[in-house]
């Protein structure tokens, strides 16, 4: 946890004030006693009135002052700790923004999440008793030590007797604690996680009438998280009672020794009441105490997992000094490619090696599982290859800057994803500062602008999370208007048609081609009359190029190609 502390550096201001407003308190709570000692030894038995004014009335002073004292310091800590929270959950967002996809595979998007909310929260709220009871505790206590041995030296052996009792029950309770707080984030990560997968996947979960099994899983999910939040919770409920019990019997053995020493003229009752207010002091910073020994593991656990992520390597991170590209503009060209996922025992791709120009549309087929969209995201560089080379315009794409590779591709994934939001945010994602004329006309290239019309809100119509209230071909062309919207050197459709029927299918595709004429464009698909008319077909079989050429060309030079081209079209089509 102490290395999450160097991100508290711009509130050094703050926490140094923070010390010096607590130490204030101290010392207000612990000089207190002492004059309250003075007006019961002196004012009282001399009947005084006039000292007990004069005293009572500096007592109420020291008494504001540390109320301020305090009520500043706690307005300070919050605001620090709040902050430094907010710096985390920024930290901890930009780092995941930099991962690569085997980054995200490897830790999940369910805990990620948790990491970045309640585990940061974890931090927060320690951070809060830290800056508070970290200073205050072992200054009372030490303070209220001093303190006391100068009312009376006498009745320390009670002290004594008290503080390794209550040292003792406090080890107990940690040993007992601790590994059950370790266990609770991981608890949180699974219930997060079935909670994620049951709203993401609620049609299949509804369409297979799995409803009640899912309930089950949650509900199981939720008893063990549980289970384990009440066994710390009996332990921490058991604490209190005996640390009040300890704390009572101190003060009872107190003022029995105490009265004997009154009784026998050795000690006056102004101190023995300043003793036994010092004592609960002392009592109180180890309770103080306890209390942050049992949010430091649970946070502790926190920051090893937080700092988990802050500290991941990266797999695909910009080189120090980045190539200047050429005048080329959208050339792309594979060199010998191989590529494997990680921890799988075959390769997704093996020796591929093409070239793509600008003004030409490469198609890229073959059957499931061939390597068609690993082959896409080797360009985009979401995962770097194992061997050989990718170039754009020339330069090796793990030599140029994440920004200036994927600032030249217009990119429509497989999977359509939209963002909450309207329409018009939705296509201005792809061109932050697209003019609303560039957004109609993106739209109507796509095909789109007909059902937006037809919104009440037209592009100010609302999207759900996930484009949930919108059809899949509407997604689809959304999502391909955003890649318009570019105006990029490369474009690539990975299966990006599959949601359209043929008339809207052929209408975007000639609109499509003036618009895309001097890019290099990829598209991906499994249908042959999708790819059948573009100037390069590259047909993939289990990662390996089977063969390249044009459709005319491949039916009489590729058996993959034939075999894909018979299995989808009839003798009079080919024909």
């Amino acid at each position: 946890m102490i290395k999450l502390f160097r991100f508290l550096k711009q509130y050094t201001l703050h926490i140094a004030v923070v010390i010096v407003l607590l130490f204030v308190q101290v010392l207000s709570d612990l000089y207190l006693p002492t004059l309250m000692a003075d007006i019961v030894d002196i004012g009282l038995v001399n009947k005084d009135v006039n000292y007990i004014l004069k005293i009572g009335g500096f007592m109420l002073l020291i008494a504001a002052g540390g109320t301020l004292c305090a009520i500043l310091a706690t307005y300070l800590s919050s605001k620090t700790a709040v902050g430094f929270g907010k710096i985390l959950r920024e930290k901890i967002f930009t780092k995941v923004e930099s991962f690569s996809l085997h980054e995200f595979d490897k830790l999940g998007a369910a805990t990620l999440i948790t990491r970045t909310t309640n585990d940061v929260t974890q931090i927060q709220q320690v951070s809060v008793l830290i800056l508070s009871m970290m200073i205050t505790a072992p200054l009372t206590c030490i303070g209220g030590v001093i303190m006391a041995l100068q009312q009376d030296t006498s009745l320390a052996w009670v002290l004594v007797v008290a503080i390794p009792i209550l040292f003792g029950i406090i080890g107990i309770t940690l040993k007992r604690g601790l590994p059950l707080f370790k266990v609770m984030q991981e608890k949180i990560d699974k219930l997060n996680l079935v909670l994620r997968e049951k709203l993401t996947g609620i049609r299949v979960v509804r369409a297979f009438n799995r409803i009640d099994k899912e309930r089950v899983r949650f509900d199981d999910a939720n008893a063990d998280l549980m289970d384990n939040a009440i066994k710390i919770n009996i332990i921490m409920a058991v604490l209190m009672p005996v640390m009040m019990l300890i704390m009572n019997v101190t003060t009872v053995a107190l003022i029995w020794f105490g009265a004997l020493r009154i009784e026998a003229g050795t000690m006056q009752i102004g101190s023995l009441l300043a003793f036994i207010q010092y004592a609960t002091q002392i009592l109180f910073s180890l309770l103080m105490l306890v209390m942050l020994f049992i949010m430091v593991p649970r946070a502790q656990v926190s920051a090893v997992r937080i700092n988990e992520v802050l500290e991941t390597d990266l797999d695909i991170v910009d080189p120090e000094k980045p190539k200047l590209l050429n005048n080329a503009r959208g050339f792309v060209e594979f060199k010998d490619v191989s590529f494997r996922y990680p921890g799988a025992d075959q390769p997704a791709l093996s020796n591929i090696t093409f070239t793509a120009k600008p003004g030409e549309l490469t198609a890229i087929i073959g059957g499931t599982g061939s390597g068609k969209s690993t082959l896409i995201n080797l360009i985009t560089r979401f995962y770097d290859v194992e061997s050989g080379s990718v170039l754009v315009d020339g330069v090796d794409v793990r030599e140029m800057s994440q920004k200036v590779l994927r600032g030249k591709i217009g990119f429509v994934p497989q999977k359509t994803v939209l963002f909450s939001g309207t329409i018009a945010e939705n296509i201005k994602y792809g061109k932050e500062d697209a003019s609303m004329a560039e957004i109609e006309h993106a739209t109507q290239v796509a095909q789109a602008t007909e059902f937006v019309s037809e919104l009440e809100a037209g592009f100010e119509h609302h999207i759900a999370q996930g484009g949930t209230n919108v059809s899949g071909g509407q997604k689809q062309r959304l999502s391909i208007a955003r890649a318009l919207i570019r105006k990029s050197e490369i474009y690539i459709f990975d299966d990006s048609f599959s949601a359209l029927d043929f008339k809207t299918d052929a209408k975007l595709r000639a609109a499509l081609k003036p618009e895309i004429a001097d890019s290099t464009v990829f598209i991906i698909a499994q249908s042959v009359s999708t790819v059948m008319y573009a100037d390069r077909i590259i047909v993939l079989d289990d990662g390996q190029i089977s063969g390249i050429g044009t459709h005319k060309e491949l039916l009489n030079t590729c058996k993959v190609y034939r075999e894909i081209v018979a299995s989808q079209l009839s003798e009079e089509e080919l024909a």
